[in-house]
């Protein structure tokens, strides 16, 4: 009873001849296209490197400011020559971190504000006048902290040290605005002139 299952089959194809209908594979090659997912498209391996290197660098970024975030905003915004505190004295900012927030904001504005201003000869003068007050209230700022030292934390002091930079930055803003007015109507002048 043992017979071979390939020689059945090679009898049974030799018989009958099996035909398939016309545009049969065509047919079944455009059913498989469809069902089968459109292979998508690489990227290109540089791409992959490129990208895994910039988030690497992002991280590394992050990551040193995370741990650098202790560095402060030097605190002297008109004088150039610095005063050595002592150990034990502080600034407002060292109360507590929502004071720090507060002081290195404006520390920071009033430092971008500054070096954006353009002097020149023809505005020498009003600059120099707003610098003379700016460093008024740089002085009043010294001596709320040597203050704030000595009495201790109290929420005059605190609040006359915030009004203290808000003055500066709002009188740095004023500056900046004068100059703009200053260069249009020079520009003005200069239009009028030329027509």
């Amino acid at each position: 009873m043992g017979q071979d299952l390939r020689k059945l089959f090679e009898k049974e194809r030799g018989e009958r001849k099996f035909e398939l209908k016309r545009g049969h594979e065509e047919r079944f090659l455009e059913r498989l296209y469809k069902a089968l997912p459109q292979p998508k498209k690489s990227t290109p391996y540089f791409l992959k490197i490129a990208a895994s290197i910039l988030v690497a660098a992002i991280l590394g970024f992050l990551g040193y400011q995370a741990f650098t975030k202790n560095e402060t905003i030097p605190k002297t915004i008109v004088d150039s020559n610095k005063e050595i505190n002592d150990k034990e004295s502080f600034s407002f900012g060292d109360l507590s971190p929502d004071l720090r927030k507060v002081e290195n904001f404006y520390v920071a504005n009033i430092n971008l504000e500054l070096s954006r201003l353009e002097v020149s000869d023809e505005n020498k003068d009003l600059v120099d006048s707003f610098m003379e007050r700016l460093s008024e209230l740089n002085l009043e700022y010294k001596d709320l902290n040597k203050e704030l030292n000595e009495w201790g934390p109290n929420d005059h002091t605190i609040s006359a040290l915030i009004e203290n930079l808000q003055l500066r930055l709002e009188l740095l803003q004023k500056l900046k605005k004068k100059l703009n007015q200053l260069k249009s109507s020079k520009n003005e002048q200069i239009t009028e002139n030329s027509i």
